[in-house]
Parts: structure tokens; sequence; C-alpha cells
């Protein structure tokens, strides 16, 4: 199995977080919800997996590239 680091495409705030720790995740599947500029942008596991590691919390303030969530395939 194979980890993969779920990063952040912009700055912003974890808007909602939609899943949980230990979840099987399909393709496509989101997984948080960032904000940015009044602009929703989900963060999905493009290939699925299982979700091992959520490093933020709703509410928290992200920058570009940050890692959010590991992804284990």
């Amino acid at each position: 199995m194979s980890r993969h680091e779920l990063k952040a495409e912009v700055t912003g705030s974890i808007w909602k977080i939609e899943t949980t720790i230990g979840q099987a995740l399909d393709k496509e599947h989101t997984v948080l919800i960032i904000e940015s500029m009044k602009m929703e942008i989900p963060l999905v596991a493009e290939d699925g997996g299982t979700l091992i590691e959520l490093c933020v919390n709703e509410g928290d303030t992200v920058n570009e590239g940050q890692v959010l969530a590991i992804i284990e395939r």
C-alpha cells in the first residue's frame, strides 16, 4: 500500500470536513471543503483509498501546498 498526501490548492480556511479517520473513500470522494474568497473548493480523494490522517480541523487557516490529509491506497 502507498500513502498519498492531499494538499491545499489555495490559501483559505477549512469550511467543512466530510470524512472520518478510517473511512473507506470511493474515487472522487470529497474529503473536506476549503473556503477561499467566498468560494467553496472541495478536496477529493482522486483514486479513493482509506483516510488515515487528518492534519487540520474545521475553521483552521491553511496555505497553498499545505498537507491536509493522508490517504492510504
